[in-house]
C-alpha cells in the first residue's frame, strides 16, 4: 500500500493500509475509501483529507497512536474528516472539520485540539472518558459532540443547529450553547462554566460545587427546581442581561445573580443561599438563613420573607409587593423604594428610611416589627402606614424612630388619615397612618438619642447561673452566676451585685464598631454548639479565648460574626459579680461587667438599692487580661473565619472592599486654597506656595488600620501619610521644617516613637513660622516615608476641620 502521485491532483493512499513511522511526514494526502493511514509514535500527518463511505466501500480511516500527531489545520482552514479518524492514548490531533458522516474518536488518554464538527452536514465527535480536551471544539450545524470534559481553559462552543451531549464543564473549563445549538446532560464542575446564550437551549444534570451556570442574552431557562440543580457550596447562577431564569434555587453557600437587564422567577432562597439582584426578580421567597440583596437599579417584586430570612433592598433600588413573616426581617436603605405594599407579619420586623415611599401594612394589633430611620431632625415620612391600630398604649402596634425623643412633644391631625408631631426642639414629623385620628398617637421616650460602645448583653442573652440559664434581663441582684476559674480550670459561684439596663440609638453615621450596631455571633460560630444560639452583643464585650479576653469587634469577619443592621435601638444590660469574672453567656465564654467609670449611664435594675466603690481598671481588676495584640487575636480570626462554612444562616456580603496605595496628597493653605503636587518622584513631592504662606494643612486620603488590614489590629486611628523630613526654599534659602517632629505637634499629627517620622490623621496643620517674606513664593518639598493603603470609596479629608480665609 503506498502514496499515489497523479500528474495532475491531490496524491492518495492505495486501498489497504500504510503505516507511518518516527520521523515520517505525510502532507497534503487523500485517505481513500477503503484505505487506512496508521500514524506510529513520532509520525506526523498533515493536512489530510478522508473521503467518505461510497456504495458497499467504507471510508477513509486514520488512526493516530501514541506520540504521533495528526494536524489538520492551517490558519483558519480545516481539511475534511468525512470517514473515521480515532484518536488513542498519547496520539494527539490539531484542527479538522468531521463531515458528510465522518466519525472522530478521541480515546482516554487521547489529545484533541481546536476541532470542528458538521457545518451544514453530518458529523459526529466521540469523547471517551478521560479525553483530553484543548483549545476550543465547536459544533456547527448538524455537528454532534458525545462526552468530553473541558478543563484548563478548554472550550466547547455549540453553535446553531448543533449538538452537545453528556459533557463536563470541568475547572477552567468553558461550554457555551448559542442561537440554536442545544446541550443535553451537561454537568457543571467546581469551576466550571456553562453559558447559555442568544436562545441556546438544553438541560443540565447537575451544578456542583463551585460551578458557575450563566443564563446569556435571548435565553430562557427553567430550573424545575431540581434538587441536583440548586447553587450550593460555591456554585453560582448568573442571569445576564436579557437572559431569564425561572423556578431556581440557592442554599448553603450558593448565590444567583441577577444582572442589570437580566430576570430572575420563581426564585427559592434557603439557609446559606443568596439572590442579588441588579435586574428584575419576581415571586421569590427567602427562607431562614438565606438573603436576598437588591442593588442600585434593580427591583424585586412578589417576595415572600420566611422566618430567619432577610432581605435588602440598597439605595437606588424598589422593593415590590412583599410578606415579612414572623422571624422575616427587611432592609429598606435610604434612596431605596417601596413601589408597592410590604406587609410585615406580626413577629416579623422592617427597617425603612422616611423617603421609602409604598405602603407598610402592620399585620396584628400588637405589631412591633417596623423601624422608621432618618427623622432625628424632623421629615415627612412619604411611606403609607395601614394596619395601625390596638387598644391602648402598650397593647397596640407601634413604630421605633430612632434618634427621637418623645419629651415635650406635641400632635395634630390635619386629616382623618395624618398625624404631626411637634417636637421639643419645633422640628416637626409627618406620618401619614389611615384611620389615625380615630385610633390615635402617641410618643414614648426609646432612649437618649445616641449610641456609646458599652460591655453589654442585649435582651434574650441567657446568662448561666446556680439555678440554669436565665435572660440576662430577668437577672436580679443576689442572684448566683456560675463562673469559670480558669487559673485553677474549675466552676464556681458568685453572686451577681449589680444589674444595669439601658438604651442605645445606632449612629448610622459613625464606623461600624463605634455607631453601636450590635454584634451577632451566629449559633456555632465559635464551635460546634458555642454559642448554642445567636448571641447579641455590644462591640466591645469581650469574649474569652485562650485565658485573655478580646473585644469582639476584634473578631468580626462580616459573615459568621457581624454588625446587624437590622436593630437600630436596643436595650442593653450590665451583670456585675463581686469580682470581674468570667460567666457564660449563649454557652460562650465571656465577661461580667467591669466599672471603669462608665456606670452612671445606666440605670439600676431591681429593687434594691446598691451603692458601689471605686472605679476600676483593666490592669488591676480585670478577670483575665486584655489580650488584643495581633500576634494573639489574627490567628483566632482565621480560625473563626476558617469555620464560616460550617455555620447555618451566614450573612451574605454584598460589599467588596477595594483599596489603593494613591494618597492623592495635597495641601491647603491657610487662605483655603488647594495646592497640588508641582513635582512627585517615588517618595518626594514638591509644592509651589504662593506668597505670604504662613502655613499649610497636608491633606489626604486615611483609612483605619482596623479596616483596611483587619479588625484584629487593635489600631483604630485614621493614618493618612507618614511625613519625615521637610524642607521650604524661599528667597534663595532652605529651612527645615519640623514642627511635626516636636513632642507638642500641630493638630492631626499622631503621637509616635520615631524622631524622624510622623503620620498624620489625613488633614494636619504644619506651621511654616516666619521664613516667607512678604510677597515672595516658595517651594515647599516633603519626603513620604509611607502611605495607605486606604479604602478606595475614601476621599481626602479636606473636611475634616473648617478653616476661614
Amino acid at each position: 500500500m503506498s502514496i499515489v502521485y497523479p500528474s495532475n491532483g491531490t496524491p492518495y493512499l492505495t486501498s489497504g493500509t500504510t503505516t507511518f513511522t518516527s520521523g515520517q511526514v505525510v502532507s497534503g494526502v487523500t485517505v481513500t475509501s477503503n484505505s487506512q493511514e496508521i500514524l506510529s509514535a513520532g509520525a506526523t500527518g498533515i493536512q489530510q483529507t478522508i473521503e467518505e463511505a461510497s456504495g458497499n466501500t467504507g471510508g477513509g480511516e486514520i488512526l493516530v497512536l501514541s506520540g504521533a500527531q495528526l494536524i489538520q489545520k492551517n490558519d483558519t482552514e480545516y481539511w475534511q474528516n468525512k470517514g473515521k479518524i480515532i484518536v488513542h492514548d498519547g496520539g494527539f490531533i490539531s484542527g479538522g472539520a468531521t463531515t458528510y458522516g465522518g466519525i472522530t474518536t478521541i480515546l482516554s488518554g487521547g489529545i484533541a485540539e481546536d476541532i470542528h464538527v458538521g457545518s451544514g452536514s453530518i458529523g459526529t465527535v466521540i469523547f471517551s472518558s478521560g479525553a483530553i480536551l484543548k483549545g476550543t471544539t465547536v459544533a456547527r450545524s448538524e455537528g454532534t459532540i458525545s462526552g468530553g470534559t473541558a478543563t484548563s481553559g478548554a472550550q466547547i462552543n455549540v453553535l446553531s443547529g448543533g449538538v452537545l451531549s453528556n459533557a463536563d464543564a470541568g475547572n477552567g473549563g468553558t461550554i457555551t450553547v448559542s442561537s440554536g445549538g442545544k446541550s443535553t446532560n451537561t454537568v457543571i464542575s467546581s469551576g466550571g462554566t456553562l453559558t447559555f446564550t442568544g436562545g441556546g437551549s438544553g438541560s443540565y444534570t447537575s451544578l456542583l460545587a463551585g460551578g458557575t451556570l450563566n443564563i446569556g442574552s435571548g435565553t430562557t431557562y427553567d430550573n424545575q427546581h431540581t434538587t441536583s440543580l440548586t447553587a450550593t457550596s460555591g456554585a453560582q447562577i448568573n442571569v445576564l442581561s436579557g437572559g431569564v431564569l425561572t423556578n431556581a434555587d440557592a442554599a448553603a453557600f450558593g448565590n444567583i445573580v441577577v444582572s442589570k437587564g437580566g430576570m430572575g422567577q420563581d426564585i427559592i432562597i434557603s439557609s446559606g443561599g443568596g439572590l442579588w439582584v441588579a435586574g428584575i426578580a419576581s415571586d421569590t421567597s427567602v427562607n431562614n438563613g438565606g438573603g436576598i440583596a437588591i442593588a442600585s437599579g434593580g427591583v424585586s417584586n412578589n417576595n415572600n420573607v420566611n422566618s430567619g430570612g432577610k432581605i435588602y433592598a440598597d439605595s437606588g433600588s424598589v422593593l415590590g409587593l412583599t410578606s415579612v413573616s414572623s422571624g422575616g426581617s427587611a432592609i429598606v436603605a435610604s434612596g431605596a423604594t417601596i413601589s408597592d405594599v410590604v406587609t410585615i407579619q406580626d413577629g416579623g420586623t422592617a427597617t425603612i428610611w422616611n423617603n421609602t415611599s409604598g405602603t407598610i401594612d402592620l399585620s396584628g394589633d400588637t405589631n412591633h416589627g417596623l423601624t422608621i430611620s432618618g427623622l432625628e431632625s424632623g421629615g415627612t415620612v412619604s411611606t403609607v402606614i395601614s394596619g395601625w391600630n390596638g387598644s391602648k398604649p402598650g397593647n397596640s402596634d407601634s413604630i421605633d424612630l430612632p434618634g427621637v425623643s418623645a419629651d415635650g412633644a406635641s400632635y395634630a391631625y390635619p386629616s382623618d388619615d395624618q398625624v404631626v408631631v411637634t417636637l421639643a426642639n419645633g422640628n416637626t414629623i409627618t406620618l401619614n397612618i389611615p384611620g389615625v385620628k380615630n385610633t390615635g398617637f402617641i410618643l414614648s421616650d426609646d432612649g437618649h438619642g445616641g449610641a456609646s460602645a458599652e460591655v453589654c448583653f442585649l435582651s434574650g442573652s441567657m446568662i448561666r447561673t446556680s439555678e440554669g440559664d436565665v435572660a440576662v434581663e430577668d437577672i436580679q441582684i443576689g442572684d448566683e452566676v456560675i463562673a469559670f476559674d480558669w487559673r485553677n480550670d474549675e466552676d464556681v459561684v458568685r453572686q451577681v451585685v449589680w444589674v444595669g439596663k439601658a438604651r442605645a440609638t445606632v449612629r448610622p453615621d459613625l464606623p461600624d464598631d463605634e455607631a453601636g450596631w450590635p454584634v451577632r455571633i451566629l449559633k456555632d460560630a465559635i464551635a460546634d454548639g458555642v454559642p448554642y444560639k445567636d448571641m447579641l452583643i455590644t462591640a466591645e464585650h469581650c469574649l474569652f479565648f485562650r485565658d485573655r479576653f478580646v473585644p469582639v469587634r476584634m473578631l468580626v469577619n462580616g459573615v459568621s460574626i457581624f454588625y446587624d443592621k437590622s436593630i437600630t435601638s436596643y436595650d442593653y444590660y450590665h451583670v456585675e459579680t463581686e469580682q470581674h469574672s468570667v460567666i457564660t453567656a449563649d454557652g460562650m465564654l465571656t465577661e461580667s461587667y467591669l466599672d471603669t467609670g462608665n456606670r452612671s449611664s445606666f440605670r439600676q435594675e431591681g429593687k434594691i438599692a446598691t451603692l458601689r466603690g471605686a472605679v476600676k481598671n483593666w490592669a488591676d481588676d480585670a478577670g483575665a487580661p486584655l489580650g488584643v495584640e495581633r500576634s494573639f487575636v489574627e490567628p483566632l480570626f482565621r480560625t473563626l473565619e476558617w469555620r464560616e462554612n460550617s455555620v447555618v444562616g451566614t450573612k451574605i456580603s454584598t460589599t467588596k472592599i477595594e483599596t489603593t496605595t494613591d494618597p492623592d496628597l495635597h495641601l491647603i493653605t491657610q487662605t483655603g486654597a488647594v495646592i497640588r503636587p508641582m513635582r512627585k518622584t517615588a517618595h518626594h513631592y514638591s509644592f509651589m506656595l504662593p506668597p505670604n504662606t504662613e502655613s499649610v494643612r497636608i491633606v489626604s486620603r486615611s483609612s483605619r488600620p482596623s479596616d483596611v488590614i483587619g479588625p484584629f489590629v487593635d489600631d483604630r486611628r485614621y493614618m493618612g501619610v507618614a511625613v519625615a523630613d521637610v524642607q521650604l526654599q524661599c528667597a534663595k534659602q532652605q529651612f527645615d521644617i519640623t514642627s511635626h517632629l516636636q513632642d507638642e505637634k500641630p493638630s492631626g499629627w499622631h503621637d509616635t516613637d520615631w524622631t524622624d517620622c510622623a503620620w498624620t490623621n489625613g488633614n494636619a496643620e504644619l506651621p511654616l513660622g516666619d521664613h516667607l517674606t512678604h510677597g515672595k513664593m516658595g517651594i515647599l518639598s516633603m519626603t513620604i516615608r509611607a502611605a495607605g493603603p486606604y479604602l478606595l470609596n475614601t476621599k481626602p479629608n479636606s473636611d475634616m476641620k473648617k478653616h476661614s480665609a
